[in-house]
């Protein structure tokens, strides 16, 4: 029996004539009022249904109700995979897989043209893709998957409703789907690229990506710093030689220097948040970005030019990963007395690791720099990179203009060392003469 025929239980006489958007509408009012009550129960979701008539207009209204609680999220600044990394934080699986599920339908009303090609990476990431016949309204398609009562399915249609509808603004760093903006993107290559542009090398970008998963795979500290130093190479090179570029085609005078700044968001899973995101922001002031943490969230902005945020993003996930294995490598620790000390212990070694990285990617980063430069000559690269500066300012000033810096104390002298020996060891030099 599926869902349509399931639905015919829950006739209540005659007609009502709902339409689907007073159907929509009186979804999303009940979501507000289940949300007061913090109650998304069958139960409640029964009142509800006891109120609908006609299974059909039904469908149509949850779908409908659904892509404008995600549209709207988009507006405010969410991205598909934002809203997957809170909700899984939050919410049970189930919720989070139908939400997905939402965003592959929401995500098909649009043309491939009017779509930013990291929005299309990013539902692809999540595996949002239609598997049902999109002749039927998803919700019911999910209700049919899942053997869901209609109940069941108001339920989860009020809970997801109401999580979506509570996230709260957040800056505009890609240009939602059916925007002006994402179809201009999608022609230029990102926002706000110049036509013509060249893209981010996917190569390049793959390549680095399979050095670093080396890194992490190895248990030999002599190769991972092998497979690290290539993959930074290979980065901070590309990145400098992209400025080059820039440097060169402004050698006939225009005056002005074409900045293609970016954000990327990370996210950042507990314990240890702080710390964490003092690494992400290391590596970023290392590659010409500025990071912007949002403690309540477990998430780092980072804005800085195109390429540049890339390599952030790449690095510091590699980083994470090798921080968190050589934290849980040093152990625990407990005091003279027996008591537990390894929250502090392990907040002060993420601390420590986290800035003696950051002193030799900003030393690795000055020598490539140095090098390119010599390469080019003229001094040509320096005012690419001046600009770059500050069109990253102005953007972080524009996009956060709240902000506000936080000092982060240690209370733990065996964590600092044991975490600037364990940074010693992922050797960053980029001088060396690896090839590709």
């Amino acid at each position: 029996m599926n869902f349509r025929d399931r639905f015919q239980r829950h006739r209540q006489g005659r007609a009502s004539g709902l339409t689907v958007e007073v159907l929509a509408e009186e979804l999303r009012r009940a979501a507000v009022g289940c949300a007061l009550h913090q109650d998304w129960s069958a139960r409640s979701a029964s009142l509800l249904v006891k109120r609908l008539s006609e299974a059909e207009p039904y469908g149509a209204a949850a779908n409908l109700a659904m892509g404008g609680a995600l549209a709207e999220c988009w507006r405010r600044g969410w991205q598909p995979i934002d809203v997957w990394q809170i909700l899984r934080r939050r919410v049970r699986d189930e919720l989070v897989g139908f939400v997905v599920g939402a965003i592959a339908d929401e995500a098909g009303r649009y043309a491939p043209a009017a779509v930013h090609p990291r929005w299309r990476a990013q539902l692809a990431e999540l595996d949002a893709t239609v598997w049902w016949d999109r002749s039927v309204p998803y919700p019911e398609a999910w209700a049919d998957r899942a053997g869901a009562a209609l109940a069941d399915l108001v339920s989860i249609v009020l809970e997801a409703l109401d999580h979506l509808g509570r996230l709260q603004p957040q800056p505009v760093l890609l240009p939602p789907p059916g925007s002006a903006e994402a179809t201009r993107a999608r022609a230029a290559g990102s926002p706000g690229e110049p036509p013509g542009s060249p893209e981010v090398d996917a190569k390049v970008l793959a390549k680095v990506r399979a050095l670093l998963a080396k890194a992490e795979s190895t248990e030999f500290p002599d190769e991972a710093d092998a497979f690290f130093a290539k993959a930074q190479e290979l980065m901070s090179r590309y990145s400098l030689e992209r400025a080059a570029i820039d440097a060169l085609a402004d050698a006939g005078g225009a005056g002005t220097i074409p900045v293609r700044t970016a954000g990327r968001r990370i996210w950042l899973d507990n314990p240890y948040l702080s710390p964490k995101s003092m690494l992400v922001g290391a590596v970023a002031e290392a590659n010409r970005c500025r990071a912007v943490f949002a403690s309540g969230l477990g998430l780092v902005t980072v804005i800085g030019e195109e390429t540049d945020t890339d390599i952030v993003e790449v690095l510091t996930t590699s980083l994470l990963v090798q921080a968190g294995r050589a934290m849980l490598a040093a152990g625990s620790r407990t005091d003279q007395r027996g008591q537990s000390r390894t929250k502090s212990f392990r907040q002060s070694f993420l601390i420590s690791y986290a800035q003696r990285i950051g002193e030799r990617l900003n030393t690795a980063a000055e020598q490539a720099e140095s090098e390119v430069s010599e390469s080019v000559g003229d001094g040509r690269l320096l005012p690419v990179l001046a600009a770059r500066e500050r069109a990253v300012q102005e953007r972080v000033s524009e996009l956060f203009p709240l902000l506000v810096s936080r000092r982060v104390s240690v209370s733990n002298n065996a964590g600092w060392t044991a975490g600037r020996a364990a940074a010693d060891l992922a050797v960053l030099d980029v001088r060396r003469a690896v090839r590709g």
